[in-house]
């Protein structure tokens, strides 16, 4: 029987990995299975829940928690779950914005070993976030590992980005060696450019304690309780929100129409009805946000985001 083939995702918050991750599905063979397992950093399943909406055969997720630290047992355990319970033909890892990937290619390909080759180490697959990169790279040390150590980068958001000369120069000096390519947009990429890669990450020596530590940047607040709000009204309270301290607003919202998944990141958001709501957000509740950002910084902002709408931080 063939390894189920694993690549993993990772990317600086709000780079677009989920995105990009969906766009493949379309260009698959329709009876090629894919599971999804999703590091989600807080316990607001807003990514997931898109999956879900997806023709993914599966979404599973890990919460509360970064899997390539403190959870790490338990992706291993995940992804024996996923093996027995779906025999995927791939596995897709999609971590949190703040991981680091050299730890979960160490597990991965740990669990290849002892498994007897059910599991094959594809690729790491580093999304970098061109129109705001540089507005980041130099206070976080995480979106720079993440350039560094991957077996292909995508540039999106490439098209509005200033200076993307300057972008480019900044991505080859963290990393001139692995192969970087442009995103088509909504279109995403070509399955054909970052599956079957046979990594090099899976077979080099990752034992090095410092190359692999790491640190959080964000941190995130939690609003949720019985408003009234109308999209202009949402509009209106995100428009001043800080994008070089807030990296990151993503949950559920109760408009007039329904519910909305919102997924805003360096100014820029999207709404998209959320198809399947049982749980999302309890009949006392209109907002279930996590609001993630620079240390110090974003428990500020996010006590006025919530001011604003009336709303509770806990």
């Amino acid at each position: 029987m063939a390894p189920i083939q694993v690549t993993v995702f990772t990317g600086f918050l709000g780079a677009g990995k989920t995105s990009i991750i969906l766009s493949l599905l379309p260009q698959l063979p329709k009876d090629y299975k894919v599971v999804l397992l999703k590091n989600e950093f807080g316990d607001v399943e807003v990514d997931s829940q898109l999956a879900r909406q997806s023709s993914l055969t599966a979404v599973s997720e890990i919460l509360n928690g970064c899997m390539c630290c403190v959870l790490i047992g338990r992706m291993k355990n995940a992804l024996i779950e996923i093996r027995e319970k779906y025999s995927p033909d791939r596995i897709i890892i999609e971590t949190s914005g703040s991981a680091f990937p050299a730890p979960l290619v160490l597990q991965i390909r740990e669990l290849a070993r002892e498994t007897d080759g059910a599991f094959a180490m594809d690729a790491v697959v580093t999304v970098v976030d061109c129109e705001n990169f540089k507005g980041f790279e130099d206070t976080s040390p995480t979106a720079k590992m993440q350039a560094q150590f991957s077996d292909v980068i995508l540039l999106n958001k490439w098209e509005n980005a200033h200076a993307l000369d300057r972008v480019l120069d900044e991505v080859g000096t963290l990393n001139d060696e692995t192969p970087k390519i442009r995103t088509n947009g909504r279109a995403g990429v070509a399955p054909t450019l970052i599956f079957n890669l046979d990594s090099k990450l899976a077979s080099s020596s990752l034992n090095d304690c410092d190359k692999c530590a790491h640190t959080h940047e964000s941190q995130h607040e939690h609003d949720g309780v019985r408003i009234s709000l109308t999209r202009s009204t949402l509009e209106s309270v995100l428009k001043p929100l800080p994008k070089d301290s807030v990296y990151r607003v993503k949950g559920f919202i109760r408009l007039p129409d329904g519910i909305h998944i919102l997924n805003w990141a360096f100014g820029r958001f999207d709404l998209t009805p959320a198809l399947s709501t049982p749980g999302v957000l309890p009949d006392d509740s209109d907002v279930r946000l996590t609001i993630m950002g620079h240390p110090g910084e974003v428990k500020r902002y996010a006590t006025r985001f919530a001011n604003a709408l009336g709303a509770q931080v806990w």
